[in-house]
């Protein structure tokens, strides 16, 4: 049969992603990425300078996605399918350009890992994203902001005289457009993949990307990769090179002989093909090769420990099998970040397809000889020539025009291209796109100014160019509360938290509040309550944001006595906010759990465990009976000298929807409570505690803990 690409519906049980978080993410999260890295651990030079290469310190301007939970109902999503009579690949425009599967019809076997539901988890470096299929990680190390947002889709023509499917969009992490090319070549056994990512800056960039395969995790199943080493990556964040296969007395290229969850970033020698595969028991699987621009290879397993397991479960359906990783990379590690020269390109071609070695071979004892039988077997069946041709004869359709649209991303390139007049061949960024969120933009680049009254638009645009023109813009609550937002980015903060004490004006506060690292901090006496720390009469409603946003500043630079004020005032100026009928006044009806969930914690730091209490007791019944507010319940009443009532809210038991890969608050506050219920009002000594994990074990239910403790 003719390749084609054509449109479905994919129904799949989802819980739907709900609201983005309405305020700034000022704060880059829980970096489970941050490395400890030995003295002696005899890191390659290129490598040590990416790994320290801009990291994030935020994402804005990127929108937090932490609005869903675990309800799931059946759901119609829109799936674009290519195929050919070898191979059908179901593609997920909306999230994030996902190829959800990839059926080898010969055979008729699924290669990836279908997740059966879609459950979004707090996996992306904004939050939701979810398990299964390929996914296109581009941005900085993690997860990427798009994992569940929509991308540009259309036919494209491709190579050979048939048709691609084009993915695109503008990643705003590092404002780069990217596009990926998907085409089945006549009578192909591979899925081909053309990559570019385009940097039309004046100034160098630093570039991620790692292309992602889930594939299932079966007993007997071995990942083998061109390599004798690897750098190994545990959740106790250290990097260290370790041999392949065998460390740490054990087999490490099968995925169900680890107890914990880790990183095995392969050494591919120079020269070497690029390739990683996953067989199984019998010999068969995926194999994922490319041209040697993607030189990274990786294995990511869960293990066979509680918490694996429990992951495992808590992103799809208990009984439903295991994944493991298998991932491509533009660097070694995923630590790293590749410079991007101004006006450069970084463009590669993948191909994922079948593979069948003898399993003899595959499983037995040497090393060498199963590297060298998988090579040979996906020579045979895809000449390492044959990728390098496929790659040539593509770069010339990469800026092939779209001939038919299939799919509609976001407007944010449209804007980046009307403001700097990019020209960006074979990815258009049309202005049908721009909509809501960019039309205050589009006035500031038409007019000098943003739109005078109403809501802060968001979620807003940071990067210098942006500021450059906030910063010629007249003054104003919006203005100034942008502004404070590009500065926090660049990392000028001084200059960040004087922008935000603008927006809010002069009154609130009082003289002498202003949040300036370098204005003498530590010189509070006393902190003020709510109602003391309310918003003045007539507080506008533009103020609270930037009332935010001073919380934030006062935490990040170590004041929490401040920060507690900051968040008292601003939960109170959102509750007078959201006092009424109107949209702005719904708005922040909603955005008070969002508030309250960050003050709560500020407030139980500074001491103040009574208005941390009185702010849970105000949320509404449905919002408190959330697992996210049972957690700061058990920890108020921890605070409070309650341990038996605290311990009552864990044995009822709760969920936390969006509970961060790696976060162990939940085992942090189980054991707290357990101590203080052993010491009986004695002091925690170094016994206590052991008697306390004796008696009193984590149960599984909230065992997420990704490292050994």
């Amino acid at each position: 049969m003719a390749t084609s690409v054509r449109r479905t519906t994919l129904t799949l049980p989802a819980a739907p992603l709900g609201p983005d978080n309405p305020l700034p993410a000022l704060q880059g999260g829980h970096d489970l990425h941050r490395v400890r890295i030995p003295r002696d651990a005899g890191l390659p030079a290129d490598m040590a300078r990416q790994i320290g290469y801009r990291p994030l310190t935020s994402i804005l301007p990127v929108a937090r996605r932490d609005g869903y939970g675990r309800a799931r109902r059946s759901t119609d999503l829109d799936a674009l399918v290519i195929e050919n009579d070898r191979l059908r690949a179901t593609v997920l425009p909306a999230l994030g350009g996902r190829v959800y599967s990839l059926r080898h019809k010969p055979t008729d076997r699924e290669l990836l890992y279908r997740n059966p539901v879609l459950q979004p988890a707090a996996f992306a470096l904004n939050g939701a994203w979810f398990s299964g299929g390929i996914e296109w990680n581009i941005g900085a190390t993690g997860h990427t902001t798009l994992s569940c947002a929509p991308l540009h889709a259309a036919r494209v023509p491709a190579p050979d005289g048939g048709e691609m499917l084009r993915l695109w969009e503008w990643e705003r992490l590092r404002d780069l457009p990217f596009q990926v090319d998907l085409w089945l070549p006549d009578g192909s056994d591979f899925l081909h993949v053309g990559v570019r990512i385009r940097n039309p800056h004046h100034h160098t960039v630093p570039a991620y990307w790692w292309s992602n395969i889930a594939v299932p995790e079966e007993e007997g199943s071995r990942v083998l990769a061109p390599a004798d080493a690897a750098w190994h990556f545990g959740y106790e964040r250290t990097l260290r090179r370790v041999p392949v296969p065998e460390s740490d007395g054990a087999d490490r290229t099968y995925p169900l002989r680890s107890a914990f969850p880790a990183d095995y970033f392969y050494e591919v020698p120079d020269g070497a093909r690029r390739w990683i595969t996953s067989l199984d028991a019998a010999g068969r699987g995926l194999v994922q090769t490319s041209t040697d621009a993607l030189r990274g290879r990786k294995l990511f397993l869960w293990g066979t420990g509680r918490a694996g397991r429990r992951w495992q479960q808590w992103l799809t359906e208990p009984g439903t099998g295991g994944y493991a990783e298998i991932q491509a990379g533009l660097a070694r590690t995923q630590l790293e970040h590749v410079p991007l020269d101004a006006g450069g390109a970084f463009t590669w071609l993948e191909a994922y397809g079948p593979l069948a070695a003898d399993p003899a071979v595959v499983h037995g004892a040497d090393w060498t000889a199963a590297r060298e039988a998988v090579a040979a077997g996906l020579e045979a069946a895809l000449p390492r020539a044959d990728v390098d041709a496929a790659y040539a004869a593509w770069l010339p359709y990469a800026d092939r025009e779209p001939k038919e649209s299939l799919a509609t991303g976001s407007g944010w390139g449209a804007l980046e291209v009307a403001r700097a007049g990019f020209a960006l061949p074979g990815t258009p960024f049309a202005p049908a796109t721009l909509g809501p969120e960019q039309e205050p933009w589009l006035a500031l680049l038409r007019t000098g100014e943003l739109p005078p009254g109403g809501p802060l638009p968001g979620p807003a645009p940071t990067s210098p160019a942006w500021r450059d023109l906030l910063e010629s813009a007249p003054p104003g609550p919006a203005t100034d509360h942008h502004l404070g937002l590009a500065q926090w980015q660049a990392g000028d903060r001084a200059q960040a938290v004087r922008s935000w004490e603008r927006a809010v004006g002069q009154g609130v506060g009082g003289p002498g509040r202003a949040t300036d690292p370098e204005a003498g901090a530590g010189k509070h006496e006393r902190g003020a309550t709510a109602s003391e720390a309310a918003a003045p009469p007539g507080h506008p409603e533009a103020s609270v944001l930037p009332l935010y946003c001073l919380a934030v500043a006062e935490w990040a630079a170590g004041e929490p006595a401040r920060a507690a004020d900051r968040y008292a005032q601003v939960c109170a100026a959102a509750s007078a906010a959201a006092v009424g009928d109107g949209p702005a006044a719904r708005t922040w009806r909603a955005a008070l759990p969002a508030l309250v969930r960050e003050a709560v914690p500020a407030l139980l730091t500074a001491g103040r465990t009574e208005e941390a209490a009185r702010l849970l007791a105000a949320l509404p019944e449905r919002v408190a009976a959330d697992g996210r507010f049972r957690l700061l319940t058990a920890r108020v009443l921890l605070a409070q000298d309650r341990p038996e009532a605290a311990r009552e809210v864990f044995d009822a038991g709760f969920e936390i929807a969006d509970l961060r890969e790696g976060d162990e608050t939940l085992s942090d506050t189980w054991f707290a409570i357990a101590e203080r219920l052993t010491a009986a009002g004695g002091p925690v000594t170094d016994e206590v505690r052991a008697a306390a994990r004796s008696a009193h074990p984590l149960p599984d239910r909230y065992e997420y803990r990704m490292r050994p403790v």
